[in-house]
């Protein structure tokens, strides 16, 4: 068996953590449940087919849901405020009761959606044909692949993401063709992230890429934030663009903070960053105008300002130099 054959099953069954272990006199592959309730909880064979043969009946991919569907979910809430359908009763009680308090924040998550658009096209327009958008959340269209076509038709885009029923929805209606590609992988281990065959099939890290974080380093730690970020821009080749989008409490009403904290609680943090620890994040990359602003600001098509917002969220877009080094191996 091959790397990517790995690296497929691996794709196929997101419960499960699947490694290989080579020792002196033995070869085997080991699969340990990552959620609780799925069965069997560890599998360990010499043989790829027989592992996936035994996780097969398991239902790794379709059933997930039933796991979370009773706790909000980050990607579901926010579909929700996006008018999607692929939430539950706990996500909409969430989001409803957010957006109850502060009607705003579903206006900043569609103005968040536009933004990525306009983000992208602006990039595949400058030469950009492939993409990697790390913590992509619920499908929602148009996609990036779908996106970025209208400029670059021969566009490459890989979608990350670590929740199960994220990556469950993914695969069935994203990976629709040899250019779209679906990875499980955690923004917090950006290495391991980008080292994954199928990743690397997909993505050539020589090349200048486009890495979306957007609407994402909130659900982060701000140490994870800060080195996940850091990681990323130096494994990026020179000509490379990141682009960023972020809630912050510059301007943000701190109730509202709290409130996300608690709907979020047991699942993700919400850490809000300055307007100051966010433009940090482009050091060494040369912004593109108008800068890191407002979602609704960056490049909009007519200026449509919000009345009065207690909610920002921030975005920019910077362009790595010509010089500098690529991921360290």
């Amino acid at each position: 068996m091959t790397a990517q054959d790995l690296a497929t099953v691996r794709a196929d069954y997101p419960g499960y953590r699947i490694w290989r272990e080579i020792t002196p006199g033995r070869d085997r592959y080991v699969a340990r449940s990552l959620l609780p309730g799925l069965n069997p909880h560890t599998v360990v064979t010499a043989d790829l087919s027989e592992l996936r043969s035994v996780l097969e009946p398991a239902g790794a991919i379709p059933d997930l849901a039933a796991f979370t569907a009773a706790r909000a979910n980050i990607a579901r809430m926010y579909d929700r405020w996006l008018g999607g359908k692929d939430n539950f009763e706990a996500d909409r009680a969430a989001a409803d009761g957010v957006q109850q308090r502060f009607p705003e924040v579903a206006e900043v998550a569609r103005a968040n959606r536009a933004f990525l658009a306009r983000a992208v096209r602006y990039v595949a327009r400058h030469g950009i044909s492939q993409f990697i958008d790390a913590g992509a959340g619920l499908p929602a269209s148009p996609n990036v692949h779908e996106i970025a076509r209208e400029e670059a038709p021969d566009a490459r885009v890989v979608y990350v993401d670590h929740d199960p029923v994220v990556l469950s929805h993914a695969r069935a209606l994203l990976a629709v063709d040899a250019n779209v590609s679906v990875v499980a992988g955690d923004i917090r281990d950006p290495a391991r992230m980008l080292a994954d065959p199928a990743l690397t099939r997909m993505i050539d890290a020589g090349d200048p890429v486009c890495v979306l974080l957007v609407s994402v380093l909130h659900f982060l730690s701000a140490g994870d934030a800060d080195a996940a970020v850091a990681a990323f821009r130096r494994w990026m080749a020179p000509g490379s663009y990141l682009v960023i989008s972020a809630g912050t409490t510059t301007g943000t009403d701190p109730e509202l903070l709290r409130q996300l904290q608690a709907a979020y609680a047991g699942t993700a943090p919400v850490t809000g960053r300055t307007a100051a620890e966010i433009e940090a994040w482009f050091d060494g990359f040369s912004l593109t105008r108008p800068g890191v602003v407002d979602v609704w600001a960056w490049r909009p098509g007519s200026i449509q300002r919000p009345a009065q917002s207690r909610a920002r969220m921030l975005a920019g877009v910077g362009r790595k130099p010509s010089t500098g080094n690529g991921w360290p191996m």
